[in-house]
């Protein structure tokens, strides 16, 4: 009772669109009369109009016209190929003998616009739906039947698991064999009757096929995971084919068909190998359309290998396989869309179409797959966590792999020159997000340190092997960047770039010195200097009298020299050594004619004057010996001069006047700190209590105002960010001068228990002068100096000094 049943609902099943099959093959002679008729008229329309024109009159299509036939052009609502001229349905029967145009001559789409996300090409599928339903129902119909028949057969126990996969597998042959039949027979177009039908029992044979083989590997484990896999690809390679002759329905069909399986089929639970399914899966649908140039069914392709891969992931298959997967589908969309082992997608690249100044210009279809592909699979690498520490360093190599894909494996693609720019970045910011979020492999790496570790433990090779990848990836770009051609100046940015930028990030966000030890993370840091250093040697002796990328070399090398100092050095030596790295950097503007160089030297003028001013700062001045306070400023001082000096000569505007500033700031700051040291108690220092004490709080805040307001006013990429110090220190000075104006003035104050609280020092040069005209006199000298001061702030700059210098003289006095 139970097989008569299963054989009812087979039938059933089948029937349905076969019927349906058969009364539109019914039709086809009409059609094709019909056809015939059109043609004739056609036909005798051209003669009457040769004949008006004295010309021998056409006969119409002969056997010797080349004919495209129907089947070798795009057909469907989303075609995306140049629209070719197809005869009537009765053209292609007058020229059997007509050569037929191979799929791969297809032209390619017009590349200047959108392809996929575009209006016209929703409203072209929603009318073809809304035309040709039925064939979608029963390209439905007939996928769903194979996977019915082994699913209903399960669950009613009817056969045995092998005669229920060898049905399967035989309906998808037979459907598949109908198609191509019909395909032969009748063709495949729209023009013809049997249009889509071929399509739709392909489609669902192949469906049929790709059901029947996961059902044997997962259902009921007949088969181990290598033979499921051989029959997958044989399976996927017969849709390639397939779709090489075949309309988009196929392709539409197939696909979909093949990423619901796994989930209609059910089973057992799911093995890792399903990664590598979703990913054949896409690799068919790009071989396919590699072929056809369709467009669309690319982004289905991918669309359906990232879903069903993420699914699986979520479905507990582990993120291993999911990291491999978008490893794989990233590379795929490079090489499949041109069909090259070697990829060459000629450019414009993305970014280069994006700053096209002049005529807007598209990157070409397969460059913008391969970057979605990029972006969607670096994105994808950054916010997978890992469960473990290796899992985490997985995601990490995986970005390093696509990496060094992008620069040496499709160096001759200069479409994908930029690619590489996406997992560089992804390797970055899954540096900070590990750090941040407390994943396993930064919080693994923490609980390490020395003082953590059991005695004679070797210490974690993490920030070896990050480091090691970060250095991998900036020398594939200094391969690039020796090699002539437009980016190479690019890629020469990245070269020094990368590897830095990662140490700094690790120093920062990782703290490697408590695990390590400080000395051995310095040498990692001085051993990327050196290759730093080589990397300048090689580009001054390949790049002649253009040393820019020599320039960004060297101050990548100068910059890591300054991170292993910080690590080894003092407070105070460390204050030297980077008051040294600006001098050097001068004389190397000065020798090479390096204006890259100015950069360097604003960078180590602005980090100088956080260490001289908040770490270690006034605070560390304040307590520590007098000798070493004396050594640091002056020789900081002293560097300035020395790099002020070199600089001379050169038109550096803006370097100049940053070591103009800081030279004169950082000299009032350190007359404050021995003004202080002299006038304050021991262990005075940042406290409320004295009317000049206040104020020696204050100074170095209005010193780096005006500081900040002379530097903005000389322009550059940092004037904002300068403005923006600024107004934060002239709050701070601010407010501190408004309490030794008003609270901590001697004229309502009174410090009974405070030694020598009250006005302190000589007639005229005491401490009055010291809280009062000081800043006044510093204020008033400051809007006199600065040109670029706006009027109002000049007015009152003026106005708040002489106040000051007014309120001495009335102290003074009283």
């Amino acid at each position: 009772m139970e097989v008569l049943l299963l054989l009812l609902l087979a039938v059933v099943v089948v029937a349905v669109p076969i019927c349906i099959v058969i009364l539109l093959v019914g039709q086809s002679g009409l059609k094709a009369r019909v056809a015939q008729l059109e043609l004739g008229q056609l036909a005798a329309q051209t003669r009457v109009v040769a004949a008006r024109a004295d010309q021998r009159p056409s006969v119409g299509v002969t056997a010797k016209q080349p004919v495209m036939p129907v089947d070798a052009a795009p057909s469907g609502p989303l075609a995306e190929a140049e629209p070719v001229a197809k005869a009537p349905a009765g053209a292609q029967m007058e020229a059997p003998d007509a050569p037929v145009v191979a799929a791969s001559r297809i032209p390619p789409p017009d590349q200047n616009r959108a392809l996929v996300m575009r209006k016209d090409l929703g409203a072209a599928l929603i009318n073809w739906l809304a035309r040709n339903w039925v064939y979608a129902i029963s390209a439905m119909s007939l996928a769903l039947a194979g996977v019915f028949l082994v699913q209903y057969g399960a669950e009613r126990g009817l056969l045995s698991p092998a005669v229920r996969v060898v049905m399967a597998i035989l309906l998808g042959a037979v459907l598949i064999g109908a198609g191509e039949w019909l395909r032969r027979r009748h063709g495949d177009g729209e023009a013809v009757a049997t249009a889509f039908l071929p399509s739709v029992f392909s489609g669902a044979g192949l469906v049929s096929i790709f059901a029947g083989i996961l059902a044997a590997r997962q259902m009921y484990g007949l088969i181990g995971p290598e033979p499921a896999f051989a029959g997958l690809l044989f399976t996927a390679v017969l849709a390639v084919v397939l779709g090489w002759f075949y309309g988009p329905l196929l392709a539409a069909v197939g696909l979909l068909g093949a990423a619901a399986a796994p989930f209609l089929v059910g089973g057992g639970a799911p093995g890792i190998w399903l990664y590598g399914y979703f990913g054949l899966i896409a690799a068919t649908g790009l071989a396919v359309d590699a072929v056809r140039r369709w467009a669309w069914v690319s982004v289905l392709a991918l669309a359906l290998g990232y879903a069903g891969g993420y699914l699986m992931l979520l479905d507990g298959l582990g993120t291993p396989g999911w990291a491999g997967l978008l490893t794989a589908l990233a590379l795929l969309a490079v090489a499949l869309p041109v069909l090259r082992l070697i990829p060459d997608h000629q450019g414009p690249s993305v970014l280069q179409s994006l700053w096209t100044t002049g005529p807007q210009r598209w990157p070409p279809f397969p460059v913008r797959i391969a970057a979605g592909a990029g972006a969607v699979s670096a994105l994808g690498l950054v916010a997978l966590a890992g469960n473990t520490p290796a899992e985490g360093l997985l995601m990490y190599g995986a970005l390093t792999l696509l990496a060094l894909a992008y620069l040496l494996w499709a160096d001759r693609a200069p479409g994908l020159a930029d690619l590489a720019l996406l997992p560089a970045m992804a390797f970055l910011a899954r540096l900070f997000v590990d750090a941040v979020s407390y994943w396993q492999l930064s919080v693994d790496f923490a609980g390490q340190a020395v003082a953590f570790r059991v005695p004679e433990a070797a210490a974690p090779l993490t920030v070896t092997i990050l480091l090691g990848m970060a250095a991998l990836i900036s020398a594939a770009s200094a391969l690039r960047a020796l090699r002539a051609g437009p980016f190479s100046l690019a890629f020469g940015l990245g070269a020094v770039l990368v590897a830095p930028v990662v140490a700094a990030e690790l120093e920062l966000l990782w703290n490697p010195s408590p695990v390590l030890g400080a000395y051995p993370w310095a040498l990692h840091v001085m051993a990327l200097a050196a290759a730093m250093v080589a990397l300048a040697l090689r580009f001054a002796q390949v790049d002649g009298e253009d040393r820019r990328r020599v320039a960004y070399a060297t101050l990548s090398a100068l910059s890591l020299i300054a991170l292993a100092l910080f690590l080894l050095t003092t407070r105070s030596a460390l204050t030297l050594s980077l008051g040294v790295l600006v001098v050097v950097a001068a004389g190397l503007d000065r020798r090479f004619r390096l204006p890259e160089m100015g950069l360097f030297i604003q960078i180590g003028v602005a980090v100088l004057g956080y260490r001289l001013l908040a770490d270690p700062g006034v605070g560390w001045a304040m307590e520590a010996s007098l000798g070493a306070v004396i050594v640091a400023f002056v020789g900081v001082i002293a560097a300035l001069v020395a790099a002020l000096w070199l600089l001379s000569p050169l038109d550096r505007r803006l370097p100049v006047g940053v070591l103009e500033s800081a030279i004169a700031g950082f000299s009032a700051v350190f007359a404050n700190v021995l003004i202080s040291r002299w006038l304050l108690p021991p262990g005075a220092v940042g406290t409320l209590e004295t009317h000049y004490g206040v104020t020696l709080n204050a100074l170095p805040w209005l010193v780096l105002l005006v500081m900040q307001v002379y530097r903005a006013g000389l322009g550059g990429p940092l004037r904002w960010f300068r403005l923006g110090v600024a107004a934060v220190a002239g709050l701070l000075a601010a407010a501190g001068l408004l309490i030794a104006v008003f609270p901590m003035n001697p004229l309502f104050a009174r410090y009974p228990d405070v030694p020598g609280a009250l006005v302190r020092g000589p007639l005229v040069l005491d401490s009055l002068a010291l809280a009062y005209a000081v800043p006044g006199m510093l204020l008033v000298f400051g809007a006199w100096r600065v040109g670029s001061l706006p009027r109002g702030l000049r007015l009152g700059f003026y106005g708040a000094g002489a106040a000051l210098v007014a309120l001495y003289i009335g102290l003074e006095i009283r």
